[in-house]
């Protein structure tokens, strides 16, 4: 528990707490998952009044030092002080193996040429290089919306929005749909692109427990019970990075607490094309409620940087609206490549020439890591592997750079003041070639085992 020695008395007694409280977590007297006093013993501790503590951890939480979890108390963030971002922007580290990003295995994909070839016979270029709806032409969120029922989501033309990539979509509804303060409940391990997205607007994320089938829904309606919730985040199958997939009656469970607690769900089915046959989309249920995300990027051409968001008709005008404040459109040239692409039958080929590739890795993976617990669903781009009790997935994290090889860490994807779970985010998609993979599977296993990783296994 904290124990706040000194503080500063010439500036309001909030700002001096939670000035100190930032001093501390710095220091490294506070550290990630540390729970805090509560509002009355730290007023009691101090000498002021329960508001005074009161307004100085919600600074602390604008701060992004503390958050406060339904049932259990305030604690320090558990991702303080790292980059949520998946991706480094240091161009100039030393080549790694890469074996955490689920990047869409580039080499698979054919060369693009002959399918631009296919655009230029077809329509004049130059409808293309005009300004178009923000939604997207017609002809493409028709394509769209076909596409998306493949994926099991019912919808037509006049629901879907073309934007430019996920994390695009995710802030056309954000911005336009919530507000700053505003709470969404999300897995307690979730997508760190979200995590971005909800912090750089001011909404706050509620973590909800999980299990093998994802989000629980007891622990939802807890949530929900206790916090004036908004909307729900989730990722319905194939969860980033856990690989949970909701059964028929885990999602019919949850569709129940969204309808009765009048939420709404944002649905990122970014994996879905790669999801087991027999599932579907939380959406498929609500879809007066939803914003469908079926992104296109994993599937094929990701330079493309399309995707296709299903919307209720009463904010259907709003989420077109961020489409202008943000890129005004979504690139109309592309977006005509990556349905050409869809309504010629390539897409489906290139998904299965994926799966084909994903299934000679996935064999490796097993394999070579045959002693450590995985969380894995066959297809998929990447895994989630407990770690021995004598590696935290920070150090394991750390350690495998230094070894030359890329992991992520549980901290970037953990939400609110729970202690990282003992966990790397491991990719079958990120090596450049079947052999870089094998070495870095080796590299690994090696870590794992506190065995000498030898220079000359690092390419």
């Amino acid at each position: 528990m904290w124990d706040l020695k000194v503080i500063n008395t010439d500036e309001p007694f909030y700002l001096s707490i939670a000035n100190a409280l930032e001093r501390d977590v710095k220091c490294g007297i506070l550290k990630s998952g540390d729970k805090m006093p509560t509002h009355r013993e730290l007023a009691k501790t101090i000498g002021v009044n329960v508001t005074t503590v009161t307004r100085a951890y919600q600074e602390a939480e604008k701060r992004g030092l503390i958050t406060a979890t339904v049932g259990k108390g305030t604690f320090i963030t558990s991702d303080l002080g790292r980059n949520p971002a998946l991706i480094n922007m240091d161009t100039g580290s030393k080549h790694l193996i890469e074996m955490g990003l689920a990047l869409p295995l580039y080499f698979i994909e054919p060369d693009i040429e002959p399918l631009l070839n296919k655009v230029i016979a077809d329509r004049n270029l130059r409808d293309f290089m005009k300004y178009t709806p923000p939604q997207g032409l017609y002809q493409h969120r028709k394509t769209g919306a076909e596409w998306i029922k493949q994926l099991g989501v019912d919808t037509d033309a006049d629901h879907v929005i073309i934007t430019a990539g996920t994390q695009h979509a995710f802030n056309c509804v954000l911005s336009p749909v919530f507000e700053a303060g505003d709470k969404i409940a999300v897995d307690c391990i979730t997508y760190p692109g979200f995590k971005t997205a909800a912090r750089r607007l001011g909404i706050r994320l509620e973590a909800v427990s999980m299990d093998g089938e994802g989000m629980i829904p007891e622990s939802l309606e807890t949530v929900c019970s206790h916090g004036d919730i908004k909307g729900v985040y989730t990722v319905g199958r194939l969860q980033n990075p856990t690989n949970s997939t909701m059964s028929r009656q885990r999602r019919e469970d949850i569709a129940r607490i969204i309808q009765r607690h009048s939420l709404l769900l944002i649905e990122d089915d970014l994996y879905g094309f790669l999801a087991p046959q027999g599932t579907a989309p939380l959406s498929a249920l609500l879809p007066d409620q939803s914003f469908y995300i079926a992104g296109t990027s994993k599937a094929f051409y990701s330079g493309l940087r399309i995707s296709f968001l299903v919307s209720p008709a009463r904010f259907y005008n709003r989420i077109s609206q961020a489409v202008v404040d943000t890129v005004m459109m979504a690139p109309t040239l592309n977006a005509e490549i990556v349905c050409k692409c869809i309504s010629s039958g390539l897409a489906r080929e290139i998904i299965e020439a994926k799966r084909n590739e994903i299934k000679r890795r996935a064999n490796l993976m097993l394999s070579k890591l045959a002693d450590y617990p995985l969380l894995y669903e066959p297809d998929n781009l990447f895994a989630w592997l407990e770690l021995p009790e004598d590696w935290s997935s920070s150090s394991l994290e750390a350690a495998a750079v230094r070894s030359g090889i890329n992991v992520v860490s549980s901290e970037k994807f953990t939400v609110g003041g729970i202690s990282p779970p003992p966990n790397i985010r491991i990719s079958l998609s990120g090596a450049d070639n079947i052999s870089e993979y094998e070495c870095g599977l080796e590299i690994l296993r090696k870590l794992l085992n506190h065995e000498t990783v030898s220079a000359s296994a690092i390419l």
